[in-house]
């Protein structure tokens, strides 16, 4: 027995702090991802064109949303990862219990969440200047010059997209570490829900939900809804984890 008392703070500072340091091919990763997203966006989102006799404008769209997707991707993936045994295991390394596992498990994700949110909207900058010089014209490229207010909405969005996205990885995580049989259920119920609102035509629902997380015109409403969300998901993922067996 050890007369060291410790805190459930300095424990979870303490795994966080590790978690950073052995995770590093977790960004690894996400270099990787945001990399081959890059690679697709030079394709570019969109295309219009237009002609009038001998002359003929076509004008592309290029934005960094491919590379937000393959972040948001990461992170899911990143946050079911961390939910399975072999790093489940690394946190008996210390003086732990669930909740200390689960408290550092979210700061690692939240953490890793605003770096690929950031990293994911600066990417755009590299693409125009890849673009500038293989001689491409740019036209309303991005002001480089300074930060724009939609630089900054840009960032705070994507980086509450990508911590909603650690949480829902997280939770479904969780759910398949209690049970197996959630490997095929989770799938079987999203791709069985929309298969269904196709085929019936009603697609109410998906475009309620659609609409509620991505269509929000208010920034602090929107931070608001992924909060709130995020903590229900964290939240029920911590709770059912206690519900998981020991190590012995």
């Amino acid at each position: 027995m050890s007369l060291t008392r410790t805190s459930l703070l300095e424990v979870t500072k303490r795994q966080y702090v590790f978690k950073l340091k052995s995770y590093i091919q977790v960004f690894m990763t996400l270099v990787v991802l945001q990399l081959l997203g890059m690679l697709f966006s030079f394709n570019g989102v969109g295309m219009m064109g237009s002609s009038n006799g001998s002359v003929e404008v076509e004008i592309q769209y290029y934005s960094a949303d491919i590379v937000v997707v393959f972040t948001m991707l990461w992170a899911f993936i990143t946050a079911i990862l961390i939910t399975t045994k072999a790093y489940r295991n690394d946190d008996f390394a210390f003086v732990t219990n669930r909740l200390s596992s689960n408290l550092s498990n979210m700061l690692f994700l939240l953490t890793a969440s605003i770096l690929g949110g950031i990293l994911s909207i600066l990417s755009s900058y590299l693409m125009k200047v890849i673009m500038y010089l293989v001689g491409q014209q740019l036209v309303n490229a991005t002001n480089v010059t300074g930060v724009s207010i939609d630089f900054l909405l840009g960032i705070t969005a994507t980086v509450f997209y990508v911590i909603l996205a650690s949480a829902l990885g997280y939770f479904v995580g969780t759910l398949v570490q209690i049970n197996r049989i959630f490997v095929v259920v989770i799938p079987v119920l999203f791709f069985g829900s929309l298969f269904v609102g196709e085929v019936s035509g009603k697609r109410e629902i998906m475009t309620a939900v659609f609409e509620f997380i991505f269509t929000e015109p208010l920034l602090l409403v929107f931070i608001v809804k992924i909060l709130v969300m995020a903590g229900l998901l964290f939240g029920s993922a911590f709770v059912l984890s206690n519900r998981m067996e020991v190590k012995q």
